[in-house]
């Protein structure tokens, strides 16, 4: 079927909709991940003026590094509106990589008292599962194109 000037001018509208919204969710991610610096910053705090004052258990420690990588993955976020803003593609390695980080993240605050086995066992099939796709798309894709 062929293209008529209609159905060119419309593509041309919804792809600079999409770019302005892409554009809106960029700058929405920025103030995500300010809001983000401040949760890392009145974690700490809290957790420091907690008894025993200046001190950090490890239960505080799991929660603060959460909260870093809660931030970190919004940068990671960012990262990739970013260039696909750039570069109108997008990037499978760093989406694998952010949600690798995800992922991390979610083991790294994990309660192993309290989660059921099952679980786990998802979690690892995960990990192992992602981090084989980050190989493969490390060993065989290019920065170019992986989309």
């Amino acid at each position: 079927m062929e293209k008529t000037p209609h159905d060119e001018k419309l593509l041309s509208v919804l792809g600079r909709l999409i770019k302005w919204s892409v554009r809106l969710l960029a700058i929405l991610m920025v103030f995500v991940i300010m809001m983000g610096v401040v949760d890392v910053g009145w974690t700490l705090y809290e957790r420091l003026i907690t008894p025993p004052h200046y001190i950090l258990t490890i239960s505080d420690m799991l929660a603060t590094f959460g909260a870093f990588m809660a931030v970190l993955i919004a940068i990671e976020i960012f990262i990739n509106i970013t260039i696909y803003l750039r570069d109108n593609i997008i990037h499978v390695k760093i989406v694998i990589a952010t949600a690798l980080m995800a992922i991390s993240r979610k083991v790294i605050i994990l309660d192993l008292d309290t989660t059921p086995s099952e679980y786990l066992w998802g979690i690892a099939l995960i990990v192992v599962a992602m981090s084989v796709a980050y190989l493969i798309v490390q060993r065989h894709g290019s920065d170019e194109g992986d989309h």
